[in-house]
């Protein structure tokens, strides 16, 4: 099943606490994102990451419990897929050379020789 739609900064937020939790309802989102979002707001996005296709909801009881679909990294992996095509037009070499060459990016020693890892892993297979 391929994830429908792009998701905004909430949207992201709110599947980071679905995931971080496993699964939520609506209160406790609304408690988690602390009262700066009403309830209907809350079970709208709800509905609309359902729509999506990356909640789903079982009754219990009189409440809804929302669930992820996907695992968290199939999600990561196609947000920057995305990324990848808006802002960089599929170039991989764009992205790393836009991470470099940003002052504000601070990539450690660490980073930056697994990210050499990665790339000579890349060219053996």
């Amino acid at each position: 099943m391929k994830l429908g739609g792009n998701l905004s900064k909430r949207e992201h937020q709110i599947m980071d606490l679905v995931y971080e939790r496993g699964a939520i309802t609506a209160t406790e989102l609304e408690e988690a994102l602390s009262g700066n979002i009403s309830n209907s707001a809350v079970r709208s996005y709800l509905r609309a990451l359902e729509a999506k296709g990356f909640l789903r909801h079982e009754s219990e009881g009189v409440r809804f419990v929302y669930r992820p679909i996907r695992e968290r990294e199939s999600v990561a992996r196609g947000e920057a897929s995305r990324l990848l095509q808006t802002f960089f037009g599929g170039s991989v070499s764009g992205v790393l050379a836009t991470l470099l060459s940003d002052k504000e990016v601070d990539l450690s020693d660490e980073e930056l020789d697994e990210m050499r890892r990665m790339i000579d892993e890349a060219k053996r297979s």
